[in-house]
């Protein structure tokens, strides 16, 4: 398949790339700066002056937008929040109009997306025909991508919405800051520890897009979390086991919202989300459990 990719230089971009190329697909990256073509991946420049990036791909089976300002780098201040804001609709409209703009349209468009839709809750537990909606900032923001990104059905197109929750790797996301304290012997609670945290293996993200693509079922919202979700609590101490560090230093929540300020939400808070359009395809998780994840990603082997 002809796959293209916006921010496919990114933290789950750069690992989808890797797995696609190794599964003999062909790749366009779309970025501001181009560079030559790598065997079957090249790099056609856009949202630039004069650039036309429809008139080079010609054609594609795929297309996949995971383009955006991270909202895990930088403080929330008010610019930093109109940069995750605005990087996120500029890249879509541009890809739409891409989309418009080709004789002969791709199969599927899978657009990223976060489980922060859902408001935070110590009890609730959402699925994907959950209704309920937060209302803060990242809220706002990933609500607004997916009902841009829904426009290109207007182009008989399907279209499937990755919500990701707290993606675990040890080249980006959140993991490596969260694993840091324990490094140094004083890990332990972040606030209450009875928030949610909704995690996945960036290797079973990597595996769900994949799945999205190729299955014609598959679309809307799709919940990208691993079935089994855990406390903040038992998170820490699973990190702690295993490391074989002491979990034990609590850190509370103003001291948490004294660092991150606006950010501090991501860690504070939580939502209880189960991937059930997944399972009932029939998706397997290469890494259901925590610990197994962890152990895959902390343990050098």
């Amino acid at each position: 398949m002809k796959i293209v990719i916006a921010g496919g230089t990114g933290f789950i971009g750069h690992k989808l790339m890797e797995n696609l190329l190794a599964n003999g697909h062909t790749i366009v990256i779309l970025t501001r700066k181009p560079r030559p073509e790598a065997g079957d991946v090249s790099y056609i420049r856009w949202l630039s002056e004069d650039a036309v990036p429809e008139k080079e791909i010609r054609h594609a089976d795929a297309f996949i937008n995971l383009a955006g300002v991270s909202i895990n780098e930088g403080r929330w201040n008010a610019n930093h929040q109109k940069q995750i804001y605005e990087s996120r609709m500029t890249a879509t409209d541009e890809l739409l109009r891409i989309i418009a703009a080709m004789p002969i349209k791709p199969s599927v468009f899978i657009n990223a997306s976060a489980i922060g839709i859902y408001p935070a809750s110590i009890d609730a537990v959402y699925t994907e025909e959950s209704a309920n909606k937060a209302k803060d900032f990242l809220a706002k923001t990933v609500s607004d991508w997916e009902i841009k990104a829904q426009k290109v059905n207007e182009f008989s197109v399907r279209t499937v919405i990755m919500r990701f929750g707290v993606v675990l790797g040890n080249e980006g996301g959140a993991l490596p800051l969260m694993v840091l304290p324990y490094k140094l012997f004083a890990g332990g609670t972040v606030g209450s520890g009875k928030q949610w945290v909704s995690w996945v293996h960036v290797k079973d993200v990597v595996q769900a897009i994949l799945f999205a693509m190729e299955h014609d079922r598959m679309s809307g919202p799709v919940n990208v979390t691993a079935p089994e979700p855990i406390r903040m609590e038992q998170f820490g101490q699973i990190i702690g086991t295993v490391l074989h560090r002491p979990h034990w230093l609590p850190v509370p929540s103003f001291i948490m919202r004294m660092v991150l300020g606006k950010k501090s939400a991501l860690v504070l808070e939580g939502q209880h989300v189960i991937p059930e359009k997944l399972m009932n395809e029939g998706f397997e998780f290469m890494f259901p459990f925590l610990f197994h994840a962890l152990e895959d990603l902390l343990v050098k082997k």
